[in-house]
């Protein structure tokens, strides 16, 4: 369907002038708030129990899992030589429930006296003898826990989710109304509406449920902004189905977070997911063959879905483990045998790019997956899928690495995809050519594997340059969480993910710029591909689900028990558990909405005028020891 755009055809070079200079200042003002409201978002650890030492002082346990030992690496550092590097594990699930686990010590352990040997349950106020130096787990005070809430719900300089928001649409509009203006189809503002009417729904329905974290979301769905755009100009008649991909990978997210916010039903499905992984992967063998590798499975005349993309998914959750999963040999060894299948079938799909992403995730889940056994027998295996994905190399990947440092010996044959990318990206020079004006869109595969060159053509190298920094800061984002993260099974998984981002974001843009052999790898949220979208979208959860700062994540529940310690309700009794059972987060985040918020902050003295009613009372302020503080927008 065709716009009657007649009466503004005079118009069109005036707007596309101001969008080449307010693009890209749109984009970095939601790049540096999204960065800005990271490094001011406090990544308070959480204090989840103590350990009295010998020498009668404490240590806090800030993790759900921690290692006790002489190693320095330990969570908690006994420096005596009866104690082993790591000795014991102490871990703690979502019902408040402690466990100690013997980690093959050489002095042993006791519980209360006697000899205890693989995994027992403790509880507060138990005294662990380790080689010898006994040292016991006691609860936090009511009143530590209360001054704890206080602490951690100070009104930090957060930055205001929905003003960047708000910047995000104009950014979209401006794409939407210069793209309409070029190729008057009004699919074209049709899909800008569809995104901007789905990221305004969930921020106002996340926001309902008293969450505020939205800098992973907010990336994400700028970069799809942007991969709008890329669609708009290379494909618009596939932008309504684009953007239905993007509302099946929004709900993908919020699933996955779901299924994430309890660590024991993640770790009872993963292995059933990564089997469902392996069927998918299956499917590569029997997929289409297009320039030599076998990736896409098509359905109907439209529809084609890329298997290997879902089992990023199923990888990350099959290499995710808890501490109590870290020593086990057994468990190492079934994820080395399930990382050389996949290998192994994308070595026979002859797909180079997708096994290199598979095989850098693995590598840093081999890091993370501390254990001297562990790093040794990861790096072995390793080597040998190295060796053997060698040993496999197709011709037409050979090919491209023949040509890698020699497109402009021949520009019209096998450098002719990369000569046009860098040549479309030095004519787009800092602000680009307009939204749609570009000329690249018409090399095959331009809107997948150099969408980098697109975006620079025709946004400008600042805005191309943006979308990268957005990935790495999701990269930031993940690192920075680690340090607080309750389980190593987030730990894992977010560093998984942010690798598999990472190394397709190289692959992409080094590739098509010839700094780097040309793999044919998408560019996470911006490539078009619906499958691509979905597993972008996946990924993107187990990020979040690493972030435990107040009330910031979907994917971190509310730790109840310190709730209704913090409330006095005893819960060891029935009445006290029937009183709790009443109580759900929802009644938490109404009675706080019940207070208005700083009103008056100053940033000299955030102390002062804190609450505009009656201050929360002392019963009560402990309360949002799991909310923290919310901003009026």
């Amino acid at each position: 369907m065709e716009l009657d755009l007649e009466l503004l055809a005079g118009f069109t070079p005036y707007f596309t002038f101001v969008s080449r200079i307010l693009l890209p200042i749109l984009a970095a003002a939601i790049l540096l708030r999204c960065l800005q409201s990271l490094l001011r978002g406090e990544y308070e650890p959480e204090v989840w129990a103590y350990l009295s030492l010998p020498n009668a002082s404490r240590v806090a346990l800030y993790h759900w899992e921690n290692i006790i030992g002489r190693a320095n690496n330990a969570d908690v550092v006994l420096n005596y030589p009866t104690i082993s590097r790591n000795h014991l594990a102490l871990i703690r699930d979502d019902k408040s429930n402690w466990k100690a686990i013997d980690l093959a010590s050489k002095g042993g352990i006791t519980v209360n006296g006697e000899e205890m040997a693989g995994s027992i349950p403790i509880k507060k106020g138990d005294v662990l003898g380790l080689g010898g130096v006994e040292v016991a787990l006691l609860d936090l005070e009511r009143e530590e826990l209360g001054a704890q809430s206080r602490s951690r719900t100070k009104p930090g300089r957060w930055i205001r989710p929905s003003m960047t928001f708000w910047f995000l649409t104009l950014f979209q509009a401006v794409l939407a109304i210069q793209h309409t203006l070029v190729s008057e189809n009004i699919h074209v503002p049709m899909a800008f509406f569809a995104l901007a009417a789905m990221m305004w729904g969930y921020f106002f329905i996340v926001r309902a449920m008293g969450r505020r974290g939205f800098e992973a979301e907010t990336l994400a769905f700028f970069l799809t902004s942007v991969g709008l755009s890329v669609i708009a100009s290379a494909a618009p008649a596939q932008l309504l189905m684009t953007t239905g991909f993007i509302l099946a990978g929004l709900i993908f997210f919020v699933v996955v977070c779901g299924v994430l916010r309890d660590l024991r039903r993640a770790k009872a499905l993963r292995w059933g997911i990564a089997f469902v992984g392996l069927f998918f992967l299956a499917l590569v063998l029997f997929a289409e063959e297009v320039n030599g590798a076998r990736r896409w499975i098509r359905i109907g005349e439209l529809i084609t879905i890329q298997p290997s993309e879902f089992v990023k998914i199923a990888f990350i959750f099959a290499g995710a483990a808890s501490l109590d999963r870290l020593f086990s040999r057994r468990n190492l060894f079934m994820f080395i045998g399930y990382t050389g299948i996949c290998i192994g079938i994308l070595a026979l799909g002859r797909d180079f790019g997708s096994a290199a992403v598979f095989f850098t995730a693995f590598l840093m889940i081999a890091f993370l997956r501390s254990g001297d056994f562990a790093t040794i027998a990861l790096s072995l295996a390793g080597l040998v899928f190295a060796g053997f994905f060698v040993l496999t190399l197709q011709p037409h990947v050979i090919a491209r690495f023949d040509t890698w440092g020699h497109i402009w010996d021949d520009p019209f044959g096998r450098g002719f995809q990369q000569v046009r990318t860098l040549s479309s990206t030095a004519s787009g020079g800092l602000f680009g050519l307009g939204a749609g004006e570009g000329t690249l869109h018409r090399v095959f595969a331009a809107d997948t594997d150099m969408v980098f060159g697109m975006v620079a053509e025709e946004l400008g190298l600042i805005v191309a340059l943006i979308c990268v920094a957005a990935v790495v800061i999701l990269a930031v984002f993940a690192i920075r969480s680690s340090s607080t993260a309750r389980s190593s099974f987030y730990v894992i998984a977010a560093g998984a993910a942010v690798t598999m981002f990472l190394t397709q974001l190289t692959l992409n843009v080094f590739g098509s710029l010839d700094l780097i052999p040309f793999t044919g790898m998408t560019f996470p949220f911006l490539s078009r591909g619906g499958s691509s979208m979905l597993a972008s979208w996946g990924l993107l959860a187990f990020i979040k689900a690493a972030d435990t700062r107040q009330n910031a994540s979907l994917a971190v529940k509310l730790d109840r028990r310190a709730i209704r310690r913090a409330k006095g309700v005893d819960w060891e009794n029935e009445e006290g558990e029937g009183a709790y059972d009443e109580f759900d987060e929802h009644d938490a985040h109404d009675t706080y909405d019940e207070y208005d918020e700083y009103d008056a902050y100053d940033d000299d003295d955030y102390e002062a005028d804190l609450y505009v009613g009656e201050p929360l009372d002392e019963d009560i302020d402990p309360l949002y020891f799991d909310h923290g503080w919310e901003e009026r927008d």
